[in-house]
């Protein structure tokens, strides 16, 4: 019991340190020191209350805990059992490549279905509209999560694990950079350039612009990192393009 309680509260404290740490980085730079300058990539022009900063935090911190939860059962209490490895020569160097793009394809593949599922408007209320309180998302609302919507995000830890064999380290570098992304597109401001999205790259790449509309209209965009599946199953903002120029209208550069 002592060493389920020791991984599980070393597993919560690095989540926590990471959320605040790139959380709490970004929103002091965007929304702080740097406010006035960067305005002009501000999506929605507004700015959120004190009090929904709060909430975020709050439900952060309990979708932090289900996740160090799921991450024990999985790595810890039925490690032996899943598909993770620890010598890369294992399966070379190229297999370690291919893992990651695997990880981007199923977490992103994955996610896309769920939050369509969790917008089916008899699941919506219960497990999804904690999120969608935040209708101008902020850093602080990366993990702003319902218990329930807690626990099924969670649920791509084992689906990693038990699948196709993937490195232990990779696997804790993959998720630090979906938090790192996840920061940008709960940002509410737009980093990429203009006309990115018109790019062969970009026109297949989420951006904060998308999933800021998605937390405004409350539909559509539902990807994760890419704009595959909405673009194949016509879930796309039809308004995307406009309010991407919009917002860039002035170039970074």
């Amino acid at each position: 019991m002592i060493d389920f309680l020791q991984y599980w509260l070393r597993e919560a404290w690095s989540n926590v340190a990471e959320y605040f740490t790139y959380a709490g980085i970004v929103f002091l730079i965007f929304y702080i020191i740097l406010k006035k300058p960067f305005w002009f990539r501000k999506i929605q022009k507004k700015l959120p209350k004190i009090s929904d900063y709060g909430r975020d935090i709050f439900y952060s911190m309990v979708t932090i805990a289900i996740f160090a939860t799921v991450s024990m059962f999985t790595f810890y209490i039925f490690g032996k059992y899943n598909n993770t490895y620890q010598n890369i020569d294992t399966y070379g160097w190229g297999y370690y490549i291919f893992s990651w793009v695997w990880m981007f394809i199923l977490h992103d593949a994955y996610f896309y279905w769920m939050h369509r599922f969790m917008h089916q408007p008899k699941i919506f209320k219960w497990v999804h509209l904690v999120h969608h309180r935040s209708t101008n998302p902020t850093p602080w609302t990366t993990y702003a999560f319902h218990p329930l919507e807690a626990t099924l995000e969670a649920l791509i830890l084992p689906l990693i694990a038990f699948t196709l064999p993937v490195h232990g380290a990779s696997t804790g570098t993959f998720f630090l950079f979906q938090i790192i992304y996840n920061v940008y597109g709960h940002l509410g401001f737009e980093l990429y350039p203009k006309n990115f999205h018109k790019t062969w790259v970009g026109r297949w790449i989420n951006t904060s612009v998308a999933h800021n509309q998605h937390h405004k209209q409350f539909r559509g965009n539902y990807g994760l990192y890419f704009l595959f599946w909405d673009r194949a199953m016509g879930t796309m903002c039809r308004d995307y393009d406009e309010t991407y120029e919009k917002t860039t209208e002035t170039s970074l550069l």
